[in-house]
């Protein structure tokens, strides 16, 4: 690691006995459970409140949902964009985290004073003469929504990166506890969500919407204090300016030299070190996409916008190979969604009674992220070790392969969904929950391989200076696949629908509809998908060593 690269919180070089480590990312472990014990719940409950409380229309409230989640996305890439420009990540989720203890405190004002929402009313028996939200208490609703969007969606962008960045992957130590930081990361969010669908959503159905979302606003803020109080102990990597700025400026020099030939004028690789002086993390020069190559043609002129390094070529490489991978995940990841909705839809219209104990439709979602916690601990401390014995990568297989055993998991899950599903309805009997726990396993190795492994892709292949951007890109892959998933939905709908025959899942419920017709469409755009994306896995070439770096006593090598 270049000790040049990370300052400590007052800017000075780090020492790496004391910057870094398991130690600095405990901090971070602790705000990403707290978080998801907020977001989680509120996420999959938020339809319920914004109907059953705000009294939105169905459509509505569903609508307003969505776009929040699209909102946190967007503001990802925002927060992602300042922490690699202008501040350090840590900075920025003090300056901008605080923004989600904000959002859900006006929230839980709200809920708590009766003047500021509409009162109370049975939506489902008189909806026509319940009041809807509207005016400034509906501008104060949209206030609190999107003040917590803002703060969640930079917290998104930072945090994995900076847990990365407490570990040296060039050291073989430190490489393989970076990888495990991932998983541990990803096991964070399951269990922020165990815990958010027990408390909070108990919280929301016996206490109150304004308790529930006061004691939210409560942890967001202990979850801050914490990783504050981890300051001392980050490493903090240099801000390098706008990565952005970098790309156009290398996309303009190579289209004004495009009728030049690389041999006739200076070669940035010659120039690197007058045009590249102070830029931190050289990168070589690669023989793919060629036509870049031409922005590091020197034509007799200076300046940013005349000749660029190899480095900002070569980062400019790096971010358009990486659109195929990202366009290809968001296919694959369509039938990740549909399979988490319509199958706790499954589960309410199953036997739920585990003995004496009755499992409320909203807490199915608990099902699939035990499965995850329990996968996730199993791979991290016993699978890992024994496939990097075998094969010499630091994770045990490459990302991309652990991406598409995701992949291929969900096929494999709505095929099982598609057989249960039809056996569901032809049953006489009500068939108990357990019938769905195929699907809900697969649902989990789904999330322990693809989720984590499109996390860690994006971030450790992504330049040096652009690590919170490649977060950011894997939040924009979850954000835009419900949007083609409701997109496939709506498609299928309008193809199956006859005169007065409604589409296959326009019936009144699942038993009316056809679901598990619908499963083996999800099932071939699944499989057209995958082969999508291995087409693309199989050209994209690596950025960083994927293998174990071994040590020699005397001499440090890189293993090839």
């Amino acid at each position: 690691m270049a000790l040049g690269v990370f300052v400590n919180w007052r800017g000075n070089t780090i020492n790496e006995e004391v910057h870094g480590g398991v130690r600095a990312a405990w901090f971070l472990y602790v705000l990403t459970v707290v978080t998801n014990v907020v977001i989680v719940p509120n996420l999959l409950n938020m339809v319920t409140y914004l109907h059953g409380t705000m009294h939105m229309g169905v459509s509505g409230s569903v609508t307003t949902a969505a776009n929040f989640f699209g909102a946190t996305s967007g503001f990802a890439m925002i927060g992602a964009f300042l922490s690699d420009s202008y501040i350090t990540r840590a900075r920025t989720m003090l300056l901008i985290g605080p923004f989600m203890f904000l959002g859900y405190g006006l929230l839980a004002l709200q809920a708590y004073l009766p003047s500021l929402h509409p009162p109370p009313c049975n939506t489902e028996a008189e909806l026509n003469n319940c009041k809807q939200v509207h005016g400034k208490n509906a501008a104060l609703l949209y206030v609190g929504l999107y003040l917590s969007a803002v703060g969640d969606g930079c917290i998104r962008s930072c945090l994995p990166s900076l847990g990365a960045d407490q570990f040296d992957h060039e050291d073989p130590k430190e490489s393989h506890q970076q990888s495990s930081f991932f998983n541990w990361y990803t096991f964070g969010i399951s269990f922020g969500g165990f815990v958010g669908l027990i408390l909070i959503v108990w919280l929301q159905n016996y206490k109150g919407w304004d308790i529930a979302l006061g004691l939210c606003a409560v942890i967001v803020l202990l979850g801050l204090l914490v990783v504050a109080a981890g300051l001392p102990f980050y490493r903090n990597q240099v801000p390098q300016g706008s990565p952005l700025t970098r790309i156009l400026q290398v996309l303009v020099v190579a289209f004004r030299n495009r009728k030049t030939e690389v041999g006739e004028g200076l070669e940035a690789h010659e120039m690197s070190i007058e045009v590249g002086t102070g830029y931190i993390g050289s990168l070589s020069q690669t023989n793919s996409l060629k036509f870049l190559d031409k922005a590091c043609i020197n034509r007799g002129k200076k300046g940013d916008w005349s000749v660029c390094s190899v480095t900002k070529v070569e980062e400019t490489k790096i971010v358009l190979r990486f659109l195929p991978i990202f366009i290809s995940s968001v296919i694959g990841y369509i039938s990740n969604i549909i399979l988490f909705t319509f199958t706790v839809q499954q589960g309410g219209l199953t036997n739920t009674r585990l003995g004496k104990i009755h499992v409320s439709p909203a807490t199915l979602f608990i099902i699939p992220i035990i499965f995850q916690m329990l996968m996730l601990a199993i791979y991290d401390q016993f699978i890992v070790p024994f496939l990097r014995r075998r094969t010499g990568y630091s994770g045990g297989i490459t990302h991309l392969q652990r991406i598409g055993i995701g992949f291929a998991s969900m096929i494999l899950a709505c095929i099982i969904a598609a057989v249960v599903e039809k056996k569901r309805k032809e049953a006489t009997v009500q068939m108990s929950l357990f019938w769905l726990a195929p699907q809900f396993f697969l649902l989990g190795v789904s999330d322990v391989t693809s989720f984590t492994g499109l996390l860690e892709f994006f971030n450790s292949e992504a330049p040096r200076g652009m690590k919170s951007i490649g977060t950011a890109l894997f939040w924009c892959d979850l954000g835009l696949a419900p949007l083609m998933a409701t997109f496939l939905v709506d498609a299928v709908n309008g193809a199956t629908r006859h005169g007065h025959r409604v589409g296959w899942l326009e019936g009144a419920s699942l038993n009316t509809s056809h679901l598990d017709w619908f499963y083996w469409v999800v099932a071939v755009v699944g499989l057209l998908g995958f082969f999508n994306y291995l087409y693309w896995a199989n050209k994209y070439v690596y950025q960083n060593n994927q293998r174990v770096a071994n040590v020699a006593p005397t001499v440090d090598q890189d293993s090839p």
